[in-house]
């Protein structure tokens, strides 16, 4: 029986009985790999197929290839991935000799995945919502949807947890081979490339290089803004990127700044981060910054019930990122353990958090702050900067709080056009060029951003 000609007619059967969604989703990448001893197999691109199709779809299936083959077949599901590793087994094992004389070091695969990062622990608001929904979107169709994805923001607002997120989805949903990394761990292994062995050749380790990088099904690469090192390395992930890329392998790329700003790095890598989407995760708002204490107190298991109004005193003093209200919580916790504490209240938080909160960990550094010094000093509102007024009484000290921003808080001229009513990147560099130009050229200006400056730090 010919298997393509016969599921072809269960799909197309199939196709008249459930909506084009559900066809799309389901049923339209499936193949029938195999029928023997009445089971027919039934070859799915993910493991989310095997479960939703079996629990949802499998009498369809049944009866429909009953109605063409007037045979009741029981239903397996296999994976692309599963139907190669078993014909490398059997290879294996007719070639063990030529296994065994080979002298190219063999690659142990191990994604480096920390399983405590997943989506469900993944707390969600307006500042990494958007960063959220792709990063899903990338986990639910690795290589097709997003590709590459690149990540940015500051450190401690969550970039690592989200590519382990994902990592871990495509992992327990497929037997794609993943891999996480850091920039550093890619230098270390390209640098030992140059080794020689005795007959002073490197074949050997290319080949492990190789192996680990090229074989990927899904990449993820954090702070790639460290790669640029040498010319050798940046050179060696152009082309693994390509290789990667080529194929529809998923590339997941995190880093402190756009593209646009890793101004260290070749322009054809900043080109090709680009490709795919490129989103940015912003310092958590308030409400977030709630949850998230709320999510960890519910994580610890030993901190009593914590009043409403310490979680609001906390994120309304710690905004600068998801580590320092981790932070602040392990403080409270390790404070009412060693006090002896049976309850936490405000006062006692206060107590016990005063060297953190004191020393102002988040307000020396955000975009609010900078604009209502400069806005105070040239007596107009802070809404007058953020609106799309251009007389010079506005226009000019619009560029000096975003030349501060910049200089003062490293802040992303994507981040900054945001928090300034939503200017483009472009207008924010513009800025930014000509008040470093006047500062180093107008002594009467340089004294005015001085005074400024005195009032943030």
């Amino acid at each position: 029986m010919n298997t393509d000609l016969l599921w072809s007619k269960v799909l197309s059967s199939i196709k008249e009985e459930v909506n084009s969604v559900v066809y799309s989703t389901w049923f339209q990448n499936t193949k029938l790999y195999n029928l023997s001893d009445n089971i027919a197999t039934i070859m799915v691109p993910m493991n989310i197929h095997k479960k939703h199709l079996s629990e949802t779809y499998e009498n369809l299936i049944i009866s429909t290839l009953f109605k063409f083959s007037n045979i009741m077949y029981q239903i397996k599901y296999i994976l692309e991935d599963e139907i190669s590793n078993e014909k490398t087994l059997i290879n294996n094992d007719n070639n063990n000799l030529l296994i065994s004389n080979n002298v190219i070091p063999t690659y142990k695969h191990s994604s480096n995945l920390n399983k405590n990062y997943n989506f469900e622990n993944y707390v969600v608001g307006n500042s990494n919502r958007l960063a959220h929904a792709t990063a899903l979107a990338v986990a639910e169709t690795p290589g097709e949807t997003y590709n590459p994805l690149f990540i940015y923001g500051s450190s401690g607002l969550g970039k690592t947890h989200l590519m382990h997120a994902i990592g871990n989805y495509i992992e327990e949903n497929s037997n794609k081979k993943v891999l996480y990394i850091s920039s550093q761990q890619f230098i270390d292994d390209f640098s030992k490339i140059s080794r020689k062995d005795e007959n002073n050749n490197n074949f050997d380790y290319a080949e492990y290089f190789k192996n680990k990088y090229r074989s990927l099904d899904v990449l993820i690469i954090d702070d790639i803004q460290y790669l640029a090192t040498t010319h050798q390395t940046q050179d060696e992930f152009f082309h693994t990127f390509n290789v990667l890329h080529d194929e529809r392998k998923q590339i997941i790329i995190s880093s402190d700044r756009s593209p646009n700003d890793l101004n260290r790095l070749e322009e054809r890598l900043k080109t090709r981060f680009c490709w795919g989407i490129t989103v940015n995760i912003y310092p958590p708002e308030f409400e977030l910054r709630k949850n998230i204490l709320k999510k960890k107190i519910q994580a610890s298991n030993i901190l009593p019930e914590i009043p409403e109004d310490v979680i609001e005193y906390i994120a309304s003093n710690m905004t600068s990122d998801v580590r320092n209200l981790e932070g602040a919580i392990n403080r409270l916790m390790a404070y009412s353990l060693m006090m002896g504490y049976n309850e936490i209240n405000l006062p006692m938080a206060v107590d016990a958090l005063k060297d953190i909160i004191n020393k102002g960990t988040s307000e020396k550094a955000n975009i609010q702050k900078v604009q209502k010094a400069v806005a105070d000093y040239f007596q107009i509102s802070v809404d007058d900067l953020k609106s799309k007024k251009r007389s010079a009484s506005i226009a000019f000290p619009r560029q000096i709080a975003m030349y501060l921003s910049r200089t003062l808080l490293n802040e992303s001229f994507d981040r900054i056009g945001l928090e300034f009513g939503g200017k483009d990147h472009s207008t924010v560099i513009h800025s930014c060029d000509k008040i470093k130009q006047e500062e180093a050229n107008n002594q009467e200006i340089k004294n005015s951003i001085d005074k400024i400056k005195e009032n943030i730090i």
